[in-house]
């Protein structure tokens, strides 16, 4: 949630970065007119109020035919009186809706883009494989070692659904605690959070409103008629959400800043408008796993790009131990979040599709999360400020298996497993064909 002050202050401000983010910049103007209407009400209200607790008073004071003609005039102004709340009420609503969805301004070294066609290289890192044999893709090699099934996922669950077993199982599991014991060995506490959230969380993280479309609502089924009734819980697209919302509504210290925390979680997402792109294998699925970093930072520019940097560079480094090739790119405005200020992605290379494929993401929300979330701490003077918050996808699965078994790939169909990985697979060294 962006400073009211600051739109007040700098509107073009927020109709250049509404018109770069891609969306309407007369929220502006609309947010500043409720805005202006809802301060003016408010001093009304209070106000009147005023006057009715004076009347009040007075009217303690009198007897018989004036009290009664002074008691009648005050529920005169009280029926009135009612409808300036109302109106305040509806005007309020109002206000929090719309400043709810009123876009972060981002860095200036963001650069200005429609979408991800325009976000911008910033560097490479390793060699792109060759193959002297006719390379498979990720779901021919799973399907053919044992170790992917998705028709009998499909069957069980519906589209975009599957089934990892076999060493698929063993190594998805061995990518997510090789990651989370990196993360940990650098100072972040790990987190299994819950996967179920309330509302509240959803808003403090900035995916409510607008990413109900790809949110999964839990709901619970009527006795009488079978429908299903909301259940004021959410599955969610990442642990981010609920560990980012664990110091909800706290003040901290800034002695105790900044909050490392690794998440590890379940994931779902409904992939909502997604429908014909990417549907083949496992790179847009409903369900995976994730290592999610989440900082909680003081309110310190430089101190933020200090730690995206450690961040990135934490998601990278899982990369390059894995010696799969990654470029790193400057998400452009068009393809941004609205809360992010920078953002960074990692793109792995997919031999299956001849390109470099999304698998991590790298946010800085300076303080647009910690509004929401009513996340603050007090300075060394004993100033209270909001918190910044930045998060990075350390390890995503099974998307990362796409590249991982690619790569790997050997000309009779098996798959070498990374060296860094094996001890987490009993030792095994390669995934063959089973008998």
């Amino acid at each position: 949630m962006i400073d009211i002050h600051l739109l007040r202050e700098n509107p073009e401000v927020f109709k250049t970065t509404a018109v770069n983010k891609g969306m309407d910049a007369s929220i502006v103007d609309t947010l500043l007119k409720v805005d202006t209407e809802l301060s003016a009400l408010r001093l009304e209200v209070e106000t009147e109020r005023a006057q009715q607790n004076a009347t009040a008073k007075k009217i303690s004071q009198l007897e018989g035919t004036k009290r009664d003609e002074a008691i009648a005039d005050m529920q005169t102004g009280k029926e009135a009186f009612k409808k300036q709340e109302e109106k305040l009420r509806e005007l309020e609503a109002e206000f929090q809706h719309l400043i709810l969805l009123m876009p972060n301004p981002t860095l200036e070294k963001v650069p200005v883009g429609k979408d991800d066609t325009e976000n911008v290289e910033i560097r490479t890192w390793g060699e792109l494989p060759t193959f002297d044999f006719e390379a498979k893709d990720h779901i021919t090699l799973g399907e053919s070692l044992d170790i992917i099934d998705i028709p009998r996922g499909v069957k069980v669950s519906g589209s975009r659904f599957y089934f990892l077993k076999n060493e698929g199982a063993m190594l998805e599991l061995a990518i997510l605690r090789y990651t989370l014991e990196k993360l940990v060995s650098k100072g972040f506490t790990p987190f299994v959070p819950p996967v179920l959230v309330k509302h509240e969380a959803m808003t403090g993280t900035s995916y409510f409103p607008g990413g109900e479309e790809q949110t999964y609502a839990v709901g619970v089924q009527k006795e009488k008629d079978g429908e299903l009734e909301a259940d004021g819980l959410y599955l969610v697209g990442t642990s981010e959400v609920p560990v980012a919302s664990y110091h909800y509504d706290e003040m901290l210290s800034e002695e105790e800043l900044p909050k490392l925390y690794a998440g590890i979680s379940n994931c779902f997402r409904r992939e909502a408008g997604t429908y014909g792109k990417d549907t083949q294998g496992l790179y847009r699925i409903h369900q995976f796993q994730k290592v999610e970093q989440v900082v909680i930072s003081k309110n310190d520019p430089e101190e933020s790009a200090r730690l995206h940097d450690m961040i990135l560079k934490n998601a990278e480094e899982v990369l390059q131990d894995l010696k799969l090739p990654y470029r790193v790119v400057d998400v452009c405005t068009g393809d941004i979040g609205q809360g992010q200020v920078y953002k960074n992605d990692i793109e792995t290379w997919m031999p299956s599709r001849d390109s470099y494929g999304e698998t991590h993401s790298c946010s800085t929300f300076y303080e647009f999360q910690s509004r929401r979330l009513k996340l603050r701490y007090k300075d060394a003077e004993g100033k209270k400020k909001f918190c910044h918050t930045l998060n990075n996808t350390c390890i995503a699965s099974p998307r990362i298996l796409i590249p991982l078994l690619e790569i790997y790939q050997q000309a009779d169909g098996s798959v070498v497993i990374p060296e860094v990985l094996r001890p987490y697979m009993m030792g095994k060294e390669v995934i063959t064909t089973k008998k």
